[in-house]
């Protein structure tokens, strides 16, 4: 929630040629309105439709940030931005990147958060955590028998896909997830490589 409440802050932080002319807080009222739809949801024990509503969400936080990365990269060929604003641009929508995919990794792996957590001890995902590699009494013994990933793992897992472009030590096992992962790396490669080229310019 509050990863989604941050990437509409960014969004909001955003010149207006970024958001295609629409209002800059309307982003910020449709997923503040899709949040509390989904704590209601939540709150009603209904996960099936909490778990549609957050697919959405994320859905929409994804097509919003792809879009004003387009139109940043448009400025740029155009030469129609100064370096300060291509610079708190690119880094707003570099953090968006990997606090969207780190919610869709927490949405998506084992099931999402509400099957993880019915099955004590996560064995069995889409990425090979360490914790998923010990041992029965190397658990025990650190006591992580229960182990189940939490959002700052997959926050830690997005933040290195953007900033290595690899998961550095959490292999990916799953072909969905290796998509994501690409997708993910290919939009912070761009918004790193705008950065380098207007750098390059300037000098």
């Amino acid at each position: 929630m509050l990863a989604m409440l941050a990437v509409a802050g960014l969004y909001a932080s955003l010149p207006p040629s970024l958001v295609g002319g629409a209002p800059r807080w309307l982003l910020v009222a449709i997923v503040a309105g899709l949040l509390i739809a989904i704590l209601i949801f939540h709150y009603r024990g209904n996960h099936l439709v909490h778990q549609v509503l957050g697919y959405v969400l994320n859905s929409f936080v994804t097509a919003a940030m792809i879009f004003s990365l387009a139109l940043l990269i448009k400025e740029v060929t155009d030469h129609d931005i100064t370096p300060r604003r291509l610079l708190t641009s690119a880094a707003s929508l570099w953090t968006a990147n990997f606090l969207i995919f780190a919610s869709w990794y927490w949405r998506l792996d084992g099931g999402g958060p509400h099957k993880r957590a019915r099955t004590p001890g996560h064995t069995d995902g889409a990425f090979l955590f360490p914790q998923m590699t010990m041992t029965a009494d190397a658990k025990i013994a650190a006591d992580e028998q229960d182990w189940e990933p939490r959002f700052m793992d997959y926050l830690f897992l997005a933040f290195n896909t953007s900033t290595a472009f690899s998961p550095t030590d959490v292999p990916v096992l799953s072909r969905w997830a290796k998509f994501l992962m690409m997708i993910q790396a290919v939009i912070s490669l761009t918004v790193l490589a705008l950065l380098a080229g207007r750098a390059v310019n300037i000098l």
